[in-house]
């Protein structure tokens, strides 16, 4: 009985390591924050339109003023980009780091050429030297090498299990970090897309509105104003969604070539030790 008592007070410790930071809500929160002094301050600031307000006209080939005219919608749809931006960002300092300090493709030629020699010491300090996630599944598949080359109470199959058990399980604890919030950046690419064309139609209603009522003699200002709203929109959700669909297929390929690595190197530890012990 008292022998399990540990193993539960054990698993909460781990969760808490890679929670640490800041929950994805939260930031969503701060940069729809951030977007909104953005565009109320910065874009709306009266420097940017006619008459010194931004009740005005954009000062001709001023951004940041026909940005504003977006309307409504934009805020939300900067809040996409400035959340596709952040997690990018996030991704690649994730990724680089999980390549660890030295070259993947290098590493794993080093780790199969050590334990080819039987080299068991020296596949261990290459792996504390790599670290990253690459370097701590390799680290566990060469420690669990090396414990069961003294162990006698298993036969040849039953170490090979072992073996292989110990590099999948060392994976799957390292793989979720690596995944982490890529589901959050393909949500973006299509989110972003119906955010810009909820802001086209709203655009759009706004300019027959006002071809409507304007009865007779169509008020040219309105229409256009309709329409630029409209264009804005469209071009924040196309290009936030394409950023997020090139961010998300780039950090998934990284991510592969990762796995790739992992799993040649397990393949590999497997087959030295049934080449080389019994």
């Amino acid at each position: 009985m008292s022998t399990q008592q540990p193993k539960p007070a054990a698993k909460p410790a781990a969760p808490e390591k890679k929670s640490g930071g800041i929950s994805a809500g939260l930031i969503l929160v701060i940069l729809f924050v951030i977007a909104l002094l953005i565009f109320q301050f910065i874009m709306g600031d009266g420097s940017h339109f006619e008459g010194g307000t931004n009740e005005g006209h954009p000062i001709p080939g001023d951004y940041f003023g026909i940005v504003y005219k977006g309307g409504v919608i934009v805020p939300v749809l900067m809040t996409c980009f400035l959340t596709a931006l952040t997690f990018s960002i996030e991704r690649l300092v994730t990724i680089g780091k999980a390549k660890g300090t030295g070259d993947v493709n290098a590493f794993v030629r080093g780790i199969q050429a050590a334990l080819d020699k039987d080299d068991v010491e020296g596949a261990l300090k290459a792996c504390e030297k790599q670290k990253g996630s690459v370097g701590n599944v390799t680290l566990s598949a060469v420690k669990k090498y090396k414990q069961l080359i003294s162990d006698g109470s298993l036969d040849k199959e039953q170490k090979l299990s072992a073996l292989s058990k110990e590099v999948e399980e060392a994976t799957s604890l390292e793989l979720p970090m690596l995944e982490k919030n890529l589901t959050i950046i393909a949500t973006l690419a299509s989110v972003s897309t119906l955010l810009g064309l909820l802001g086209t139609v709203v655009g759009m209603i706004k300019a027959f509105s006002a071809l409507g009522n304007s009865g007779g003699s169509t008020d040219a200002s309105a229409l256009a104003n309709g329409i630029s709203e409209a264009l804005v929109n469209t071009a924040l959700g196309i290009g936030t969604s394409a950023i997020c669909i090139i961010a998300y297929n780039v950090f998934t390929s990284k991510i592969d070539e990762l796995t790739y690595s992992i799993d040649e190197i397990g393949l590999s530890v497997n087959q030295n030790y049934a080449t080389h012990h019994n």
